[in-house]
């Protein structure tokens, strides 16, 4: 059998490549890991976790997660799949009655009855017909920010899920891939089918288990002094509609739509998760073997097989993020899936996946060469793909044993 290692010479660019970030005041801070068959081959931590750029940047530091909340709580949708208490095809109006009444907004400007319901596979696949703030060319999104839905950190997740039922869809479900607050309604949808909170779902099913126990929707008072602060070039929410060459270390202030305090209540499905990178790395797991570090199962094998296989049509890739094309990447139940190397931009490798948060953050699993790997930082808007950077440079490590070439 060929024998593949990481080569650690090739493995030394991650840190040279993180020390130019910080010297290029692109990131304040920069901490990732890569692991082969579950053991680390490279490792770091660099930079500073406070706007002054003194308090420096540690293992234990806290990152709010942003999107990378959602593989989570994908995986406790799978998990009530496995029970039987949800079906991929269940129309979501079953739990909310108000999405049975939506329309859809046409390119004319006309609002457009529902060819069909939204189903609970249309919100894991972001193929329902909701909208992002963000996107800068979606009409729906001027509607978004015009009703503050990611700004305003005070909704419930109820709140922000009721709003959204009584907005237009952006395009009539199924019909493409367009990232949004679907699983933001996921989350709510397994309140209601559990009839227990997103908060306490996470932590009995999956945190408990997992033994994350920094990962939380809020951070303890005597915590937050670990919380990395924010920077960046625009506020969540915000139309993205500059092109920007690099960074500019601007401090950002999020506690209004990101809170950390427990008072606060805030919860949602798309973002709001706090966590440390160790704490994330104990979930990652789960995505390539079903299973807790401890050997319990938390999903099956059948599960997994189905969760990892890109569900797009061809027409449907590659996914885009507004004017960001990620080449060669599909969309599977939890997350990306690259499903066409030969239209990839970086360096990746077939069925690799995973996914990403807005301030920086991001992840990546291979299960067929057992490789992952984690990258966190604190920058909104970053103008540098940070993640996708440092996954090409492991990858550029990863080598035939000499004795096998």
């Amino acid at each position: 059998m060929d024998a593949l290692y990481f080569s650690k010479n090739r493995l030394d660019a991650l840190n040279v490549y993180a020390q130019e970030q910080l010297q290029c005041k692109h990131f304040a801070g920069v901490a990732w890991s890569v692991e082969h068959h579950g053991q680390s081959v490279a490792e770091g931590c660099l930079g500073f976790k406070d706007h002054a750029l003194v308090h420096a940047l540690k293992n234990d530091s806290i990152f709010r997660l942003y999107s990378m909340t959602k593989p989570i709580v994908s995986v406790r949708c799978l998990q009530l799949l496995e029970a039987g208490k949800l079906r991929l095809d269940d129309p979501i109006s079953r739990w909310i009655p108000a999405f049975a009444e939506q329309r859809v907004l046409s390119a004319s400007g006309t609002l457009e009855p529902l060819k069909r319901s939204i189903t609970v596979e249309d919100l894991l696949m972001h193929r329902a017909g909701l909208s992002y703030d963000f996107l800068n060319q979606c009409p729906v999104a001027k509607l978004y920010r015009e009703a503050q839905l990611a700004t305003d950190g005070s909704r419930t997740l109820k709140q922000l899920t009721e709003v959204l039922a009584q907005l237009p869809l952006a395009f009539q479900p199924g019909q493409q891939w367009h990232y949004s607050y679907a699983t933001d309604v996921l989350a709510h949808v397994i309140e209601c089918v559990t009839d227990q909170s997103i908060a306490d779902n996470l932590q009995q099913n999956l945190f408990d288990p997992l033994g994350m126990s920094e990962t939380r929707f809020y951070v303890d008072d005597d915590k937050q002094h670990r919380v990395a602060d924010m920077f960046g070039q625009r506020e969540l929410g915000q139309e993205d509609a500059t092109e920007c060459d690099g960074n500019d270390l601007r401090a950002m202030d999020v506690e209004q739509s990101y809170p950390m305090s427990k008072q606060s209540g805030f919860a949602r499905g798309g973002i709001g998760l706090f966590s440390t990178m160790s704490d994330y790395k104990l979930f990652m797991p789960v995505l390539v073997h079903g299973n807790s570090v401890q050997g319990e199962p938390l999903l099956s094998k059948m599960m997994l097989d189905m969760l990892w296989q890109n569900r797009l049509s061809v027409a449907q890739m590659p996914i885009a993020i507004g004017d960001k094309s990620f080449g060669g990447y599909g969309w599977g139940l939890t997350g990306r899936i690259m499903a066409d190397t030969a239209s990839a931009a970086t360096v990746s490798a077939p069925g690799e996946g995973g996914w990403a948060g807005a301030a920086s953050t991001y992840f990546w699993i291979d299960r067929a060469n057992a490789v992952s790997g984690i990258v966190m930082a604190q920058y909104l808007g970053s103008a540098i793909p940070l993640g996708p950077a440092m996954q090409n440079l492991a990858y550029a490590a990863f080598c035939h044993s000499p004795a096998n070439s």
